[in-house]
């Protein structure tokens, strides 16, 4: 059971060291949405989700009140768009119909982003998939709040090398169609392999069509609160250091328990899961990286990093797993660039490289995130950077994805302000030498030998 002590017991955290529920997420399926007609099967869309989640932000905000707890953001995760909209969308241009009837409906319930234009392509494309993935850059940048994710590959089924080769050329465009924004529109956009489907954190959140028709999923943060308590235990041995990481994230876990099923009450929707994700903001000691610091690294991105981050992540899914019987999403650490000043820091003293960043995603919850790059950095490079993070994800069996940001008109040396919790960024240098050969390959790269586990 869980108890107003222990709500108490977190007060501390709450006001001296970060510690908030970054979000509730409701998810909601849309299947019962679909239509052949397109004007119909868009105001299905906008009903279903009004109805479900007009009482979501005033519920999170009561919770909030009533146990101190600051909740960031209350976001909706609908169905991939690319599988309600594959009857009714003939053109890239209708499923940015549906885009903006998201973008709408999200205004009026009043959350502060909406996940799910999105896509499963990890082994092949539909023709809906396809149009989708080409409605992606003209879709982010005529609405707000919507967000877009697309599988790319899977442990199980490979890479969808055609589908990465044309990610590369969505995300130029995206950047380019947003660039008075300075390529905002790709801060909205991730790609994955092996994508969880209760992911309450965008920009990746989508609803599964594993799910049930609506679902409360919780992602808590706290990486101030795990820095404080190591600076305690400094000098200690790695046991000690461990077992600190792993209490604390139990205590905070518990928190998220809470407000999961408190909104699951009061709203009469199914608890999903609490998602523990150590996801830094631009605030000051609420860093990922700081963290690794703590645990005795100069930089972020000096020799032991990989090591540190590894030891951190798993700490974080052990404690999260005694807290709460169902524990998902990307639990564990996230690297963003933008958004950890630490991390900003590193890159700014050269402690940091893009490469370096890729060896830390072997070991940490997502991959490479919010991470900006020159803006005449070609679609086949970023096609070339994705391949790599969806190998990484295929062959460990694990999640990876990738947000860049090749911000037009800006290179290296130069820094770019997204402003919020999207923070500001340095323009990170990208290998010059050229994949356009490897890229242009049709097929996929077929999955590993241990994924045959039948």
């Amino acid at each position: 059971m869980i108890n107003q002590f222990e709500v108490i017991e977190t007060n501390k955290m709450i006001e001296e060291e970060n510690l908030d529920v970054r979000t509730i997420t409701m998810g909601i399926s849309l299947l019962d949405c679909i239509d052949a007609d397109l004007d119909t099967c868009c105001r299905k869309i906008r009903d279903k989700i009004y109805t479900s989640a007009k009482d979501l932000v005033k519920t999170g905000e009561e919770i909030s009140r009533e146990y101190g707890i600051p909740i960031v953001n209350k976001r909706i995760s609908v169905t991939p768009i690319a599988i309600v909209g594959a009857a009714c969308c003939k053109t890239s241009d209708d499923f940015v119909k549906i885009a903006q009837t998201l973008d709408g409906v999200a205004k009026e319930v009043g959350v502060n982003f909406l996940g799910g234009f999105s896509a499963l392509v990890s082994k092949n494309m539909t023709p809906a998939d396809e149009l989708l993935l080409r409605a992606i850059p003209k879709a982010l940048a005529t609405t707000d709040f919507v967000c877009s994710s697309v599988n790319l590959g899977s442990t199980r089924t490979g890479i969808n090398m055609d589908a990465v080769r044309l990610m590369g050329q969505v995300i130029r465009e995206t950047a380019e169609l947003t660039k008075e924004k300075d390529s905002l529109g790709c801060a909205k956009l991730v790609v994955f392999c092996n994508a969880p489907d209760d992911n309450p954190f965008m920009a990746g959140a989508f609803h599964g069509v594993t799910e049930g028709d609506r679902i409360i999923n919780v992602g808590v943060s706290g990486p101030g609160v795990v820095k404080k308590a190591l600076e305690q235990v400094r000098g200690e041995s790695f046991e000690v250091l461990c077992e600190t990481i792993k209490k604390t994230a139990f205590k905070v876990t518990r928190v998220g328990q809470l407000v999961a099923k408190e909104a699951s009450r009061m709203l009469g929707v199914d608890f999903g899961i609490v998602d523990l994700s150590l996801a830094p903001t631009p605030a000051i000691g609420d860093s990922v990286a700081d963290i690794l610091c703590e645990i005795g690294l100069e930089y972020a991105g000096a020799p032991g990093t990989t090591a540190a981050l590894a030891l951190l992540n798993d700490q974080v899914k052990k404690g999260g797993v005694m807290a709460s019987s169902y524990v998902g999403g990307l639990s564990g650490a996230f690297i963003p660039v933008s958004e950890d000043q630490g991390m900003i820091n590193a890159v700014e003293a050269g402690a940091l490289t893009l490469e370096k960043l890729e060896a830390m995603t072997c070991v940490c919850s997502v991959g490479l995130d919010m991470i900006a790059i020159p803006g005449d950095t070609s679609a086949a490079t970023i096609s070339g950077i994705i391949a790599d993070e969806m190998a990484i994800g295929m062959v460990n069996a694990k999640t990876t994805a990738v947000r860049v940001i090749p911000v037009i008109g800006k290179t290296v040396g130069e820094v770019v302000e997204f402003g919020g919790l999207l923070g500001y960024a340095p323009i990170m240098p990208v290998n010059g030498f050229s994949c356009e050969n490897f890229i242009s390959r049709t097929g996929r790269i077929p999955a590993p030998i241990h994924s045959f586990k039948n």
